[in-house]
């Protein structure tokens, strides 16, 4: 053989094992909320099985997590997010103003785009030493109530709301509700940036007697603190927090994955993710798992943020903009 033709086979070869690696290393980046990291954990590595055997190849998907509206900020700002996986609408419809994600993200996929859904509730100290049971105990002089700040994630937003709905779900005016809020803001002695460091505050550094949070931190507590650190406290009303999803269409143009975003998205539906999201503690759409996990999911009666705030955006623009009803209710310590 002539020392060009074995030249050629080793540049050909090179070629196909740089192609085939090439291959291999498709990968996804999903920006998520702070509080999602043991869901997503368990959803990628059941989501690259699936897609191996479905599609015949092998896929990687990558993650960060922190507040929702700070990782909403850093894909604006250029993090190439392939996909977002958030906890409230209004980071996503952030998004969608500025033409990272597409303005009619909610058709893209079923249930408006959000696969699952949340709410919030108390987690108290083992014993529930402050006899916490209603929101009405979070306001008592002697209770110190750990929270995200709603201007850094949708955890605190949802908080936020859902102590301003409840109010009203119960028959008062905003004025009560505005009141209400602002004597449990007084009782927060700091703002977590998000839900994980809320939970850190509450537990590493044992902050506050009650930690409002969604639902699905009850199992993430126990998997990484130990089980019977903490108990749960279902209030007698509480908020409907959808999680929203969309693909960034500008990442997936650049990088050429878009169909691959759309898969795994796609397969947050699937009953095999629905399952997972039910063991993590998060709101299945699916109504026959959702029936199946009913030990999990206590009766709450929900509210929805269009009942007494008129949509997300106006929520946003109303409490949560700068010089807004939170602003005017909280005094920064």
């Amino acid at each position: 053989m002539t020392l060009k033709r074995k030249l050629s086979l080793v540049v050909a070869t090179l070629a196909l094992t740089a192609g085939q690696w090439a291959g291999a290393q498709t990968a996804l980046l999903n920006v998520s909320y702070d509080v999602s990291r043991e869901f997503y954990k368990d959803i990628n590595t059941a989501f690259v099985a699936s897609y191996k055997k479905s599609a015949g190849k092998d896929i990687k998907i990558d993650m960060s997590h922190a507040g929702s509206s700070k990782q909403a900020r850093a894909v604006n700002d250029g993090l190439d997010a392939d996909v977002i996986t958030m906890n409230t609408v209004t980071d996503v419809d952030f998004l969608a103003s500025t033409g990272v994600v597409a303005k009619d993200w909610r058709k893209k996929f079923p249930s408006n785009a959000a696969p699952t859904s949340s709410t919030m509730l108390f987690l108290v100290r083992n014993g529930n030493p402050k006899g916490i049971k209603d929101w009405e105990d979070l306001i008592k002089p002697d209770v110190k109530v750990i929270v995200v700040n709603p201007k850094t994630g949708g955890n605190g937003r949802m908080a936020y709301l859902a102590a301003w709905g409840q109010v009203r779900k119960k028959g008062g005016t905003d004025a009560q509700a505005a009141e209400f809020v602002s004597k449990l803001y007084k009782n927060v002695p700091v703002l977590a940036t998000g839900g994980r460091d809320a939970t850190t505050i509450f537990l590493q550094r044992n902050m506050g007697d009650v930690l409002i949070t969604f639902e699905s931190e009850v199992v993430s507590v126990d998997k990484e603190f130990g089980a019977g650190k903490v108990d749960a406290i279902h209030p007698s009303v509480s908020i409907a927090a959808d999680n929203p999803v969309a693909v960034v269409e500008r990442t997936v143009a650049k990088k050429g994955t878009a169909d691959e975003a759309r898969a795994y998205l796609n397969y947050l539906y699937t009953d095999e993710a629905q399952e997972i999201a039910a063991k993590h503690a998060i709101r299945p759409r699916n109504a026959a798992i959702l029936k199946k996990y009913a030990g999990t999911f206590k009766p709450i009666q929900l509210f929805n943020v269009e009942e007494y705030f008129g949509s997300f955006a106006e929520a946003q623009k109303v409490h949560f903009n700068d010089g807004g009803q939170f602003d005017q209710l909280y005094t920064l310590k």
